[in-house]
């Protein structure tokens, strides 16, 4: 496998079946993101095994999981621009899937924390070169759409982890999802190498490139940091996500502890919310975004933002309900318009900078949305919960996730500014 790194296999510029190769590319993100969620979704078995808090729990689904994450996929989207895409890939899909079974089989909290830090490192090698083997095979005007449905991931890893993850652990106990879920990583790492072919950099783009072209990483990385419309995109991306990742590593938690679900409830009902959800608002983005970019680029930016408006007071809703059932119906819908920024984002990077150093933005895009949102998001309420439970609340969850309605208001006028800086420059950089 170390071969494909260096070497591609010999199979870069050679046609590409976009269909098979965006189906493999996404259902290694079902994985990724299957395995992610696993932290949250079995969180009460966790607590009651290994007698960890909720501020720790933040921490695990958090800050040491982002840590190598985030800064991990900064060397490695540098050296998958300059090998192969595919082979990076596959390698970092076997990485995580290992430790993932290491995660099941830890016997406390700092082996469980290990174990989370390497499935960050291998994670870190996931998506980046994901971004750039759909962009260098969908030609503009399609790769929005595709990279919507390549972020279906996320809805149908959460979707199957909830009732996967819930249906096992009643029966064989929290360990059994982990081992599961990263064996059948290990088979997938191995079917990507093999069957998934390197397309060449740049053959989709109208403007050609030189093939053989190698970005210079510390330019690269100051073209992204100095570009008002990456940097924009990206912290509004980051903004959003402490909002998604802040609820989504907590609410299996606090819909059983505050509202009073099972966990043979969440398996059915809050599975079928992330599916219809978060997979419905997946979709429908990217057909938006592409239809809405037609005649602005704009559209990356007014998107999220209008989606997030809608969204905010379903939030709030969805904490108020006193009851689960009108609870996931207003989740429901904050699931649907939670997720257009993440579609957006990523093609406007991808269409921003050259075909060469789309990797590395992409990991650039990923540090810096990651870090906020994945990084400080779900820490900030595992801690903001256990502050609220000092102080004698009966609901510190929900006080915890309350606290998160002001960072839609910050995402929301992060993307309206990148919607006047995209209207002032019409011409792509």
């Amino acid at each position: 496998m170390a071969a494909a790194i260096g070497v591609s296999r010999g199979q870069e510029g050679r046609p590409a079946r976009p269909g098979f190769v965006l189906t493999m590319l996404t259902f290694v993100y079902v994985l990724n993101f299957l395995d992610r969620q696993l932290i949250g979704i079995l969180a009460k078995p966790i607590q009651d095994s290994l007698g960890v808090s909720d501020g720790q729990l933040g921490l695990i689904g958090g800050l040491y999981f982002a840590m190598f994450y985030c800064f991990i996929a900064i060397p490695v989207g540098w050296f998958a621009d300059r090998t192969s895409r595919v082979g990076v890939l596959s390698l970092a899909c076997a990485i995580w899937s290992g430790a993932t079974v290491a995660c099941g089989l830890a016997a406390n909290y700092t082996q469980l924390v290990i174990a989370r830090m390497t499935v960050g490192f291998g994670e870190a090698g996931g998506v980046p070169p994901s971004y750039a083997i759909i962009t260098d095979t969908y030609p503009p005007g399609k790769r929005a759409a595709a990279l919507g449905i390549f972020n279906l991931g996320p809805a149908i890893g959460a979707a199957l982890g909830v009732a996967f993850g819930a249906a096992i652990a009643a029966r064989f106990g929290w360990r059994m999802p982990f081992i599961v879920v990263g064996a059948i990583g290990v088979v997938t790492a191995v079917l990507v190498w093999l069957t998934v072919r390197e397309p060449q950099r740049g053959a989709m783009d109208a403007v050609q490139s030189v093939p053989d072209d190698k970005a210079p990483f510390w330019p690269t990385v100051g073209s992204f940091l100095a570009n008002p419309v990456l940097m924009l995109a990206a912290l509004g991306s980051g903004a959003t996500q402490f909002v998604t990742y802040g609820l989504g590593n907590f609410a299996v938690l606090f819909l059983m502890r505050e509202k009073g679900m099972t966990l043979g409830d969440v398996g059915i009902w809050y599975a079928l919310v992330l599916a219809l959800g978060m997979g419905g608002g997946m979709v429908v983005s990217g057909r938006v975004i592409d239809r809405m970019t037609r005649t602005s680029r704009a559209g990356y930016a007014i998107a999220p933002a209008a989606s997030l408006a809608v969204a905010m007071p379903f939030y709030l809703g969805f904490l108020w309900a006193p009851s689960w059932p009108l609870a996931l119906v207003l989740l429901g819908v904050v699931m649907v318009f939670n997720y257009f920024y993440l579609s957006a984002s990523v093609a406007l990077v991808q269409e921003e900078v050259r075909p060469s150093q789309r990797v590395l933005s992409g990991a650039l895009l990923l540090l810096i949305m990651n870090f906020i949102g994945l990084g400080l998001g779900p820490t900030w309420v595992g801690f903001a919960s256990d502050w609220f439970k000092a102080q004698g609340s009966a609901t510190s969850l929900q006080s915890a996730l309350y606290t998160l309605t002001p960072f839609y208001l910050i995402a929301i006028g992060l993307f309206l500014w990148l919607a006047r800086v995209l209207r002032r420059d019409r011409v792509p950089a």
